[in-house]
């Protein structure tokens, strides 16, 4: 992972015009070719097929919905900040097994942070030390004293406004990254998440690397996130997250009741 950002991501930053999708998101120059570098390395590791974010939207349908095991992969999450020059952006890759991801992996280069985890086996984040430690549970923080990460606040409705007319958190904030953002609510830089809808790219290693770390998880409506049997439930969902499960029951109850 750090040497295809080290070769196809961080030499085009700040380098890159940036266009529109169809669908209107943002890409560049930039996520392409890491896309293909992944695409090329990932099956030297697992052969099997490879849903990346830039790849033609009826063969990701196609790869989600049929595939028993694939790669999923965010090239570079956050395009929009990697394309006005703010570092916060990550590159994602997840092994998936029938829609469920059993490896995660997410490295930040402008930290040169990697977060990783395998079902059953924890999670770990690397330091740009070298240094590694298994990311487990912080202490409980009730939900007045904790941070917010949101993403995709203006498709929120009616959670939209609860939150501006009465913030149940101390801190809120949008970076723009999900993939950073699961990784840092594992590490405990943040305590909760809150998000409209994420694509499988945004969340297949991020999510299981913050459920290894002891975090839980839910959509705005069901409490089963890994729908598996679901396809196209599962193509978009919304995320409810917490670090630690006491915070978690405290901050499902206040997302569902002003849903």
């Amino acid at each position: 992972m750090r040497e295809v950002s080290a070769t196809e991501l961080m030499p085009r930053f700040r380098r890159v015009a940036a266009e529109k999708k169809h669908d209107g998101t943002v890409v560049t120059e930039a996520d392409r070719a890491v896309e293909a570098a992944l695409t090329r390395a990932l099956p030297q590791i697992v052969n099997c097929a490879v849903l990346g974010e830039e790849m033609d939207p009826t063969e990701q349908r196609r790869i989600w919905q049929d595939a028993d095991w694939f790669w999923c992969v965010d090239p570079v999450d956050g395009t929009a900040n990697f394309a006005a020059g703010k570092k916060y952006f990550g590159i994602s890759v997840a092994l998936m097994h029938r829609r469920r991801s059993v490896f995660g992996l997410v490295y930040d280069p402008n930290l040169d942070e990697l977060f990783f985890a395998a079902q059953g086996g924890g999670a770990t984040m690397v330091e740009k030390s070298g240094v590694s430690r298994k990311l487990k549970p912080q202490p409980a923080v009730k939900l007045g004293e904790s941070r917010l990460e949101i993403g995709r606040f203006k498709r929120l409705g009616r959670l939209q406004l609860a939150l501006r007319a009465h913030l149940p958190c101390r801190h809120v904030s949008q970076s723009g990254a999900s993939v950073l953002q699961w990784c840092h609510l594992a590490a405990g830089r943040i305590d909760i998440f809150l998000h409209a809808g994420e694509r499988p790219w945004d969340y297949a290693a991020g999510a299981l690397i913050l459920e290894e770390a002891g975090g839980r998880i839910a959509t705005l409506t069901h409490d089963d996130y890994w729908r598996t049997h679901d396809a196209e439930a599962m193509w978009e969902q919304s995320v409810i997250a917490a670090r630690h499960p006491a915070l978690f029951d405290e901050w499902k109850r206040w997302v569902r009741m002003h849903y």
